[in-house]
């Protein structure tokens, strides 16, 4: 059995992992969804200051604060930076880090760099003039706007989304993580679900820093929309049962 811990991506909560921390814990592993700082029931907390590190610290907080050794990170989306920075703090604790359509940005990179330019530019934008200049408005989760990124959902679970998810700080897009010059060997999982193994190998050969760093890790393919902790909880339990279990 093995201690997973369950990091979100931008919006949501420990609420989003409700389906697969049942079916982990039914497995008979110790799980810990979390919820980081300023968002869900943490929403009271958000402000202009919270940033990578701020999420960083609370990862820190909870792996040491509970003594958990051994552990499974799992990042979902923009849960990488403070996922990988906080395994770059404390490799001794981390036994293997998973990316959920998601991967480890190199040192220096910001999660929006990840976006092209004009995205970049309409997040700014958003923010300013949306998002009272600080914080990433929660989007619509409207399928017509982004067909790969919303599929599997259903219309109640974008509807639990538009209900429970909260305006992500902006200061966790911008600030660029700060990584080690020597990187831990820790064991790296990527379970791809917008993207496939292909494409990995494919964009990492074109020279895209985050592509490469990907195809060094074992993948995985689950086949669905970029929350398939909603579109297939089940399956994405069942993964990260196995990859737990390696």
């Amino acid at each position: 059995m093995a201690t997973i811990v369950l990091v979100p991506g931008f919006w949501l909560g420990a609420w989003a992992w409700v389906d697969v921390t049942r079916d982990l814990r039914a497995a008979g592993h110790d799980v810990y969804p979390v919820t980081l700082t300023g968002l869900a029931d943490r929403a009271a907390e958000a402000g202009p200051e919270v940033d990578v590190e701020t999420h960083r610290a609370d990862l820190l907080r909870l792996v040491e604060d509970n003594d958990l050794r051994d552990v499974v990170l799992v990042a979902h989306s923009g849960a990488t930076m403070p996922v990988t920075g906080a395994a770059d703090r404390l490799p001794e604790r981390i036994r293997r880090i998973v990316y959920v359509d998601t991967g480890p940005m190199p040192d220096g990179m910001a999660s929006i760099d990840f976006s092209p330019p004009e995205a970049r530019e309409a997040q700014r934008k958003q923010v300013e003039t949306e998002g009272g200049g600080w914080s990433i408005p929660v989007p619509s989760f409207d399928p017509a706007d982004d067909p790969i990124q919303y599929e599997g959902l259903t219309e109640e679970h974008r509807a639990a989304l538009r209900e429970h998810a909260t305006p992500q700080p902006f200061r966790t897009s911008t600030q660029a993580l700060r990584r080690p010059s020597v990187l831990p060997a820790t064991p790296r999982t990527l379970i791809a679900s917008t993207f496939t193994p292909e494409q990995v190998t494919m964009l990492a050969g074109s020279g895209n820093p985050v592509f490469a760093l990907m195809s060094e890790m074992d993948v995985h393919h689950l086949p669905t929309g970029h929350w398939p902790m909603f579109s297939r909880p089940c399956d994405l339990a069942a993964l990260l049962n196995e990859i737990a279990r390696t």
